[in-house]
């Protein structure tokens, strides 16, 4: 009597075919809102990242993008309002053509590429060179990479070549222009354990910061050659100039004949590097971006995101006694106290602010990559982990910006620090002025990078300084009445 009974479907199954069927809806949906009249490239748009072209109907290209997923970004084009600036570019598509890229990374930088070899009428409108940020790779005894805007690339000797990436005898490459310093240093934090450079300087008699996790190959302490150096700097323009393939075959090789010479720990150097490269974990790198339109967007001065994350420092104590520090972060503006964090002093005897700031930034630092064990929490500063709590691996992320409570003493103990470990981060000291009613700030004025973001993010640098202040002197007070009691 049930021989004529449907199987029935599993639930699991159930489930993946009703998704692929909404997800058919929804292609369906996004194509019907398109203009019959214009030409999409294979009459679909592709759910995966890529790079976009439109053009008009005299064959002119008026704009290249980037996507996530090529379907959500261009769809949003034609099923939302625009102001009149994007409105008119929309008005004007009459075919739509792409270019899928295996990775959200390689969309990236073949974005960049075809905007400086085509230079779109509405990537460029409204800008000049100086204002855009390009990739350069430096031309020195160890090459570095760094972002600078276009004004930068003409002064001295060295000038831009529009739609070309050769420059002047400052620089081996120009890349660029980016859209997005956020998306371009998310890119080059990614792939820096697959191609390792370094930003330290030779003769160190220590391994920096980097060096110590994987991210420099040792040019500080020459464990490298300049040769070697200048190979791990070559693959690093092989990748952006979007190349990833080819990269990856060079190093299967290089891994393959160190193994035959019995090299091991060069071919397990290079096995690692190799799947750092293939295994890219990108999908955040532009999924902000695939809802965003362009002109809408306000880019942040140079690369620091004042909606990053900012952390600012303050120490408390009553003539040396009961010395705490605080560390409070700010995320996009706001106050994240869930990560905020206090440090009781234990090095430095007596009133010693300056020497303070140093132990703090210290303890600091060590948690900014995951130690080699877990970390167990514990429920008080000093006690095996950090108050506040900590994930399993302790690891703390590094910031856009430091902000400390202090002058020019602190300010440069802090970057001595800094140094001293390779670490690079931007420091803005606030200090009182000379009637203690005007802060002052303190900064690296040949920093072009602060001198751009100061001017919008004093407020907010002040907001970090006052929130890490009374942090730090409610934990003092807090810790001054517990020793009362105990005595």
């Amino acid at each position: 009597m049930f021989l004529n009974r449907k199987p029935r479907r599993s639930r699991a199954t159930s489930f993946a075919n009703d998704r692929g069927e909404r997800r058919g809806k929804s292609h369906d949906r996004i194509l019907s809102m398109i203009p019959a009249e214009i030409k999409l490239k294979n009459g679909k748009l592709p759910d995966g990242p890529g790079v976009y072209f439109y053009y008009d109907r005299a064959g002119h290209l008026l704009y290249i993008g980037k996507a996530t997923s090529l379907k959500r970004r261009v769809g949003s084009y034609f099923v939302k309002a625009h102001d009149d600036r994007i409105g008119e570019m929309v008005a004007q598509i009459a075919r739509i053509d792409y270019h899928q890229t295996p990775t959200v990374i390689e969309a990236l930088v073949l974005e960049a590429n075809e905007i400086q070899a085509r230079r779109p009428k509405y990537n460029i409108l409204g800008r000049d060179d100086k204002t855009f940020l390009y990739l350069v790779i430096t031309d020195e005894p160890y090459p570095r990479p760094q972002l600078i805007r276009g004004h930068e690339l003409t002064l001295g000797k060295s000038r831009l070549k529009a739609g070309s990436g050769s420059a002047g005898k400052n620089f081996l490459r120009v890349f660029g222009p980016y859209t997005s310093s956020r998306s371009l240093k998310m890119a080059l934090d990614m792939i820096r354990r697959g191609i390792p450079w370094s930003t330290c300087e030779p003769g160190q008699r220590r391994p920096c910061f980097n060096a110590q996790i994987g991210k420099c190959p040792g040019v500080c302490t020459g464990t490298i050659s300049k040769t070697d150096y200048r190979h791990v700097i070559r693959q690093l323009i092989l990748f952006f100039d979007g190349k990833k393939a080819k990269l990856e075959r060079e190093l299967k090789k290089e891994m393959t004949l160190a193994a035959k010479k019995l090299q091991f720990e060069k071919a397990a150097v290079l096995v690692r590097r190799l799947s750092a490269l293939t295994h890219i974990q990108d999908i955040a790198l532009i999924s902000r971006e695939d809802y965003e339109l362009p002109f809408t967007k306000k880019e942040t001065d140079g690369t620091v995101n004042l909606m990053g994350r900012i952390e600012g420092y303050d120490i408390s104590n009553i003539s040396g006694t009961s010395a705490v520090g605080s560390m409070v972060v700010f995320v996009e503006g706001k106050p994240a106290k869930n990560l905020y964090r206090k440090f009781k002093i234990k090095t430095v005897k007596g009133a010693n602010d300056v020497a303070c700031m140093e132990e703090v930034m210290r303890r600091r630092l060590k948690r900014a990559f995951p130690p080699a064990r877990p970390v167990r929490r514990s429920l008080g500063e000093g006690g095996g982990g950090i108050k506040g709590g900590g994930s399993a691996v302790g690891a703390w992320e590094l910031p856009e910006l430091m902000i400390i409570d202090g002058g020019e003493p602190q300010v440069n103990r802090v970057q001595d620090v800094l140094d001293e470990l390779g670490v690079e981060v931007p420091i803005i000291g606030i200090a009182k002025g000379f009637d203690r009613k005007q802060d002052r700030l303190v900064y690296d004025h040949d920093n072009q990078d602060l001198q751009r973001v100061i001017s919008r993010g004093k407020e907010l640098f002040q907001r970090a300084r006052d929130e890490a202040h009374r942090f730090a002197v409610k934990y003092h007070r807090t810790l001054r009445g517990k020793q009362s009691i105990g005595t």
